[in-house]
């Protein structure tokens, strides 16, 4: 996405966030934080939150910029949002996923800014991140030219890449709090053997599926895809709600039919619609596949780990799997 990318902007959405405790001041390299004795950290949306939450635990204040139930690509700042952005001893983000991020980080944040894209290391996986308009189809080729060279931020989706980025939060949050170093590396191991297992259940779970594509509204699963041996098909690009082009559903539905894929899949942070319509002209069920985003109100208590589960059910599912 770090080409291509345009950011949608949501308008007038409040924008909550969790509360931080007051700004206290401390010297560089001990537990500096709020009151001085927690360390106050800013990240970007769910996946980076979690990694911070998890790894951090009591010794970090955690606050994120994406709100339950906004979808990270539509993120606007508040001045609020900037202010925390600025007063953080840690901000994690992904460069190039939320440009409104990108550049509140390059104003206040240019010495506690970690973007963890070179921890990803993203590629450019040949899904879809531009927007095509209807009836530009002279430019359609070229367009995917872009496409193709456009690198693919959803990095989270594919448990070795995220223990990639889990390692690289974990070795700055013990150089920027020493004092607490210890116990950043004891929950980061944790994890990351969570993350090892998760990636042996993914392998083991859909090496033997009667079918191997798959279709997802968004096309977010690009990584997933390649990791465990599937292909994905997208309905939309970088904006999962956006209202793709009538060639663009004629494509899938073809796809569908000739492969003889069961199901369609949406995501919870936007509407069914068009996953719904393309699945009852083709005589296929529709099912959640989350691409773990953000959180909303009706999955506030699921987490990275057990949406990641869910995630392989429905996989294994509308799969055929064995």
């Amino acid at each position: 996405m770090r080409s291509g990318l345009r950011a949608v902007v949501a308008g007038a959405a409040t924008l909550a966030t969790l509360t931080l405790a007051g700004c206290g001041g401390s010297s560089a390299g001990d537990s500096a934080g709020s009151g001085g004795d927690k360390l106050d950290v800013v990240t970007s949306f769910y996946p980076l939150e979690f990694i911070a939450r998890t790894v951090g635990g009591d010794a970090v204040n955690v606050t994120t910029l994406t709100a339950p139930g906004v979808e990270p690509h539509d993120l606007e700042l508040t001045p609020k949002q900037v202010g925390e952005i600025a007063e953080a001893k840690l901000v994690v983000y992904e460069k190039d996923l939320q440009p409104a991020v990108d550049e509140a980080v390059a104003q206040n944040a240019k010495d506690t800014g970690f973007d963890v894209t070179p921890a990803a290391k993203l590629e450019a996986t040949g899904a879809d991140f531009e927007e095509h308009e209807e009836g530009a189809e002279e430019n359609h080729a070229e367009e995917e030219k872009h496409a193709d060279g456009a690198l693919d931020p959803h990095f989270w989706l594919d448990p070795v890449r995220y223990a990639d980025v889990v390692k690289a939060v974990e070795d700055k949050l013990a150089t920027v709090d020493s004092a607490n170093a210890a116990g950043y590396h004891e929950r980061a191991k944790t994890l990351l053997d969570q993350l090892g297992k998760l990636d042996t259940e993914f392998k083991t779970g859909l090496a033997n599926c009667k079918l191997k594509t798959f279709v997802t509204s968004h096309e977010a699963f690009a990584y997933l895809a390649k990791r465990y041996g599937l292909t994905m098909v997208g309905i939309a690009g970088v904006t999962p709600d956006a209202e793709p082009a009538p060639a663009r559903i004629k494509e899938v539905q073809d796809i569908v039919k000739a492969q003889k894929v069961t199901t369609i899949f949406y995501e919870e942070l936007v509407s069914p619609k068009v996953a719904e319509t393309i699945a009852k002209d083709v005589g296929v069920q529709t099912a959640v596949l989350s691409p773990i985003e953000g959180l909303s109100d009706a999955n506030s208590d699921e987490t990275y780990l057990t949406l990641m589960q869910e995630n392989l059910q429905e996989l294994r599912k509308a799969n055929g799997c064995s």
